[in-house]
């Protein structure tokens, strides 16, 4: 029975061909981008075959690309990547002076470093509330017995006593040497421009324009120079010339107990005030040399 059926179907199938090639219509077969256009859920609704989309597509694809090519041939994109590429060159050279620092400039910034931090430390009278901020007054006096207006009047008025020519020579250098100091201490400061430590309070003494700057320490280079000076010029006992050199020691340490310097400004300072009275002593006023001003 079956095979009745599959008979007359081929037989049917045979006499439609013939007679559809002589109507002269083509026959197509459904496609399904057909019938999903058809669809009204799809997104092309005029149902017409898109054999070109998959073309099309490739075009859209490869337009940026394309773009990008003709974008990286254009002079302009040329120079912004050899620009680019010059900077990339330089670069390397630029990280190795950082990440390879010479040696030397390793050592500034360690000493550097410990210099704030034992000035930090050693800042004990720096305020009320400090440690030792009860010794804070007894400091100061100190400090204003190496301020330098003190100790120019004192010199003047013992040159306006001094009845003998020997001891007018010496209180006169001592005046020269004290002004050279002031001229001196000014200029390094003006020319270094160091600021003083945070922990300073700006309380001093007769401030001046460059004593905002603190190297190097003025008070440590006074009192090494007039220290210096006494001893070699003076005739002092042993206990006298002790206290003379305890002096020096404790002005210039005060400095950095009051927060007003750092250890390096006054180690400075001292070596500085050591300088100041070679450059007196080779400087050094006598009446064979000036006696109009001695006879005066």
């Amino acid at each position: 029975m079956s095979g009745c059926r599959i008979l007359c179907l081929r037989r049917v199938s045979a006499a439609l061909v013939p007679r559809l090639q002589c109507s002269g219509q083509s026959v197509e077969m459904p496609s399904p981008r057909v019938t999903r256009a058809a669809n009204p859920n799809s997104s092309n609704p005029s149902g017409r075959l898109e054999f070109m989309s998959l073309m099309t597509n490739r075009t859209g694809v490869s337009e940026p690309t394309s773009t990008r090519l003709r974008t990286s041939d254009s002079p302009v994109h040329r120079k912004d990547s050899n620009c680019s590429t010059s900077s990339q060159q330089q670069l390397p050279e630029e990280d190795c002076m950082k990440l390879n620092p010479s040696f030397l400039g390793i050592a500034l910034r360690s000493l550097l470093a410990i210099d704030l931090w034992l000035s930090k430390k050693m800042g004990v009278c720096a305020r009320n509330g400090s440690s030792w901020g009860s010794a804070r007054p007894m400091m100061k006096l100190v400090e204003i017995s190496g301020h330098g207006i003190p100790w120019i009047f004192g010199t003047l008025y013992c040159l306006y006593k001094s009845d003998s020519s020997a001891g007018r020579e010496v209180v006169l250098n001592l005046l020269l040497a004290l002004l050279l100091d002031i001229i001196l201490v000014g200029i390094v400061k003006g020319i270094v421009k160091r600021r003083r430590p945070t922990q300073n309070r700006m309380d001093m003494f007769a401030t001046f324009s460059v004593d905002k700057y603190s190297f190097p320490s003025g008070h440590a280079t006074r009192a090494a120079m007039v220290s210096r000076f006494m001893l070699n010029h003076l005739v002092l006992a042993v206990p006298v010339r002790i206290l003379v050199m305890l002096w020096a020691v404790v002005v210039s340490l005060s400095r950095v107990m009051l927060g007003r310097h750092n250890v390096t400004d006054v180690l400075f300072g001292f070596f500085m005030g050591h300088m100041q009275y070679s450059l007196v002593e080779y400087l050094w006023l006598s009446p064979t040399t000036l006696p109009a001003l001695f006879n005066m």
